[in-house]
């Protein structure tokens, strides 16, 4: 199976499925002497993992995140960065009952159609549990990060039809949505309640914010910084729309509406506004990067819902197990860490081009 590494100089392969024994991560391309022990990781991972609220999935996972290699009193060496994290709570059983049917929403017919074999017990590779391996490699991405005084922060924006009206990214951890708005966190908790009592599920939009991201990265025409980071963001199953700055109300603007004017400040170029989301042709403008990405509603739902069997028999299927009746809570740390990623590959690449 190809497709399991991501990035050029600061590669990241990931490994495992959501009901085997482990998954994990190898990292080619860690700088050596970075400070680095398995306490810098698990913080992201908590805020990923599990059945940590009463609106995700009560999946009972620890995600104790283990260091395998690459590290050496404390700072990273140079090698090849290996983390494993163990899987604990399997009932594979939850899906005995759909094994021969395709679950709409799921990769389960193009798996079968691509590979002519799949892995029915939650998905197997394509499982949301993978992206537990891309926040345990983030979280070393954001110290690398942090040394050039790079951060990122990612939020929920709105979930259904409720947005956030005020953005106060000190209240994102203290409220189970991550939403920087209070108020609308309770009216967002509200509806995910309401439609997991129904036997549904829900969207929303998560917006993230890089600050401190230098001018240059992105390398015209094919590797454009933004076209890298909707890939990455892209990877994620979950995510069915990504835009930058402006995004999609650019079509409904003028070009003296949505351009950013320019204007000398402290010796510097200055935009004006940034409908381009910090970026401009592909490459950053030294502004903050702001983008949004559309989060689909999961599609395991308990609604008994019409499918097709692999012998073409159709029948109705209701999936059970535990799932999150909206994902944007914990699609929060991956977004970060699929961002923080690509802006360390992005940094190696654009360090490697100077002389």
């Amino acid at each position: 199976m190809a497709g399991n590494t991501f990035g050029q100089l600061f590669r990241v392969t990931t490994f495992g499925e959501s009901h085997g024994a482990a998954i994990g991560v190898v990292i080619d391309g860690v700088p050596s002497n970075l400070p680095l022990t398995e306490a810098d990781i698990q913080p992201d991972m908590d805020r990923r993992k599990p059945g940590q609220s009463k609106i995700t999935t009560q999946r009972k996972e620890s995600d104790i995140v283990e260091i395998l290699s690459g590290t050496f009193e404390g700072k990273t060496t140079g090698a090849p960065l290996a983390m494993l994290i163990r899987n604990e709570d399997m009932r594979s059983k939850d899906y005995a009952n759909i094994k021969d049917a395709f679950r709409p929403g799921h990769a389960d017919l193009t798996y079968e159609l691509k590979y002519g074999f799949r892995d029915y017990r939650g998905g197997g590779r394509s499982s949301g549990r993978e992206t537990a391996c891309r926040v345990a490699a983030g979280a070393v991405a954001k110290k690398i990060l942090a040394r050039q005084k790079i951060s990122i922060i990612a939020y929920t924006l709105a979930v259904g039809d409720i947005a956030a009206k005020t953005i106060d990214t000190s209240v994102i951890e203290k409220n189970l949505v991550r939403a920087p708005d209070l108020k609308a966190a309770e009216a967002m908790i509200a509806k995910i309640e309401e439609v997991r009592k129904n036997g549904d599920s829900i969207g929303g939009i998560v917006e993230a914010v890089v600050k401190g991201c230098p001018p240059g990265l992105g390398e015209p025409c094919f590797d454009k910084l933004n076209a890298r980071l909707g890939a990455a963001l892209f990877s994620i199953a979950t995510i069915k729309g990504v835009e930058f700055g402006s995004g999609f109300k650019a079509a409904h603007m003028l070009g003296s509406q949505n351009n950013d004017t320019f204007t000398a400040k402290g010796g510097k170029v200055k935009a004006a506004t940034n409908n381009a989301g910090g970026i401009n042709g592909g490459i950053s403008s030294g502004e903050d990067i702001v983008l949004r990405m559309a989060v689909k509603p999961p599609s395991s739902i308990a609604k008994v819902q019409k499918s097709v069997t692999n012998a073409l028999e159709e029948t109705e299927i209701q999936v059970k197990g535990r799932h999150d009746p909206c994902l944007c809570p914990r699609v929060v740390p991956v977004a970060e860490a699929m961002i923080a990623l690509t802006l360390v590959d992005a940094l190696m690449i654009h360090k490697s081009s100077q002389v």
